[in-house]
């Protein structure tokens, strides 16, 4: 079950030659879902090969470079002829902002547009997984981050033990992996765990958007998979930071070890490193080493911690 993000826009505030403005998609079972959109996110999802056929964006904030592509992306949507529902989802105020988006970017849209304001805490269910939005700290804006949590896994069915009690490959096979019991023809009963492992956990992804280390974060990454956090700054702007409510290289990874997360990959980045991130790169790996620094067109597959023969 391939689950994955692809970065299209790694800078922070606005675009250099090397990266584009916040946005990035994460693509699960051939489904999108868009996170951030920010100016020339559209030309970035043509680059990289993802799809518009998709029904969701998530925005993290409405500072405009998180938000303004959308206008954009709307424009081209309609030209398409996109008939199907495109579902909004950010904090407070996502309702006011994308209307007037909505108002600029088609003079009719050809499809419907709903949009939804969430606050921490609220859930966004989908089938096998859900989008929880989380708390952020991000001064001078309403801000969410969003985790994406997988459902837990039934355990792995043991064919073979199966066989070993004459159990005959077919519907009983699954209906004792569904978790019943069933009753053989000499009527011997076998019961789940018989041949059942236990549950295993899903995949967590979390995105910050724009903040401070948080609390928030810290909670929602326990655990995680995959923490793609914002670095705005490298340790020689920590005051900066606090300032203009942005996290450094080195609180993200911080935040990383103590969450105790798989992996961090960092982005949105100060313009003043897009050119050379070694030192952020640094900072970040020598207080958690599994660290990388996000580029735009990367792709990050994330894989099943228990993954065995490609599962």
């Amino acid at each position: 079950m391939p689950l994955s993000i692809r970065f299209l826009g790694t800078s922070a505030s606005r675009p250099t030659v090397e990266r584009g403005v916040s946005s990035l998609a994460l693509v699960r079972e051939g489904e999108t879902l868009l996170f951030d959109c920010g100016e020339g996110t559209q030309r970035q999802m043509m680059r990289y090969g993802v799809s518009f056929n998709f029904g969701d964006v998530f925005f993290s904030h409405f500072h405009t470079d998180h938000y303004l592509g959308i206008i954009g992306l709307l424009r081209t949507m309609a030209l398409q002829g996109r008939t199907e529902l495109l579902r909004c989802w950010g904090p407070r105020g996502a309702a006011r902002t994308l209307k007037k988006c909505e108002s600029l970017g088609a003079d009719r849209l050809t499809f419907p547009l709903e949009v939804t304001e969430l606050a921490p805490g609220d859930v966004v269910r989908r089938k096998e997984y859900e989008v929880q939005a989380i708390g952020a700290e991000h001064r001078g804006a309403v801000a969410v981050g969003w985790a994406v949590v997988e459902d837990i896994r039934r355990g792995r069915f043991n064919p073979d033990r199966a066989r070993e009690l004459g159990i005959p490959e077919g519907p009983l096979w699954g209906r004792i992996h569904h978790g019943e019991s069933v009753t053989l023809d000499d009527g011997r009963e076998v019961i789940p765990s018989d041949l059942v492992g236990v549950t295993r956990p899903g995949r967590r992804v979390v995105i910050t958007g724009d903040t401070r280390p948080c609390d928030a974060t810290r909670l929602a990454a326990q655990g995680a998979d995959l923490l793609v956090h914002e670095s705005t700054f490298g340790d020689e702007e920590s005051e900066r930071a606090v300032e203009t409510g942005h996290s450094t290289a080195r609180e993200a990874a911080t935040l990383a070890q103590e969450a105790g997360v798989s992996r961090l990959v960092l982005t949105h980045l100060s313009a003043r490193y897009t050119r050379d991130v070694s030192d952020l790169e640094r900072e970040a790996r020598s207080v958690f080493p599994r660290t990388t620094i996000a580029r735009d067109g990367m792709e990050i597959d994330i894989p099943f911690r228990d993954a065995v023969d490609g599962e």
